[in-house]
């Protein structure tokens, strides 16, 4: 269950190459294009003013130069748990593409050959999410698409395949935090771009 004294933001690097084409980039470390960055950019004053106790973000290039570009380079702690989801074989393909061989094939319902399932994905979520109730406080973490999205569900206590629900654009901020009113885990704020 969430704790009531944590707020996450999650924020998805900027766009890559890939990103407009809907091109699965899982491990893949594409550079943020030129908009990309811009876009990275527009996160520092979207992100001022709030105090964040710490800044998390995954491993692959284009989340730490999205971290580097919003003004959090130097306080951001590289986690592999955030490392977006393994695609295996199908990493560098469209889901279009998939689909031709793979009819209705979806990700996060049926996981991908020599890659990561859905439930691997929940596995690496609920790890960051025991440490971050554990240690309270807001944090921010930049990172990509899937693992914020299975994050996402994970914090309201829904399995991973819900995250297919959610829609998370390049430079997008979600922030999970704690409704008091409900007494519960909430969405507060979801896709929201610079």
């Amino acid at each position: 269950m969430a704790d009531a004294t944590a707020t996450i933001y999650l924020c998805r690097h900027g766009d890559t190459a890939w990103s407009p084409e809907r091109r699965l980039a899982g491990r893949t470390d594409l550079p943020l294009t030129e908009a990309g960055e811009a876009t990275a950019r527009r996160l520092r004053s979207k992100l001022a003013g709030i105090v964040f106790d710490r800044v998390w973000v995954s491993p692959l290039g284009r989340a730490r130069r999205t971290a580097e570009l919003a003004g959090f380079g130097d306080r951001a702690v590289v986690d592999d748990r955030l490392i977006e989801m393994n695609f295996g074989a199908y990493d560098g393909r469209t889901v279009a593409e998939i689909r031709v061989e793979r009819p209705g094939f979806a990700y996060l319902r049926d996981g991908n050959p020599d890659g990561e399932s859905p439930h691997d994905l929940a596995a690496r979520a609920d790890s960051v999410l025991a440490d971050l109730r554990a240690a309270g406080g807001t944090t921010l973490i930049i990172g990509h698409s899937v693992i914020h999205r299975v994050v996402a569900a994970r914090w309201l206590d829904l399995p991973p395949g819900f995250a297919r629900h959610l829609q998370v654009g390049p430079g997008a901020i979600g922030v999970l935090a704690y409704d008091q009113v409900e007494d519960a885990p909430a969405i507060a704020s979801w896709n929201d771009r610079p």
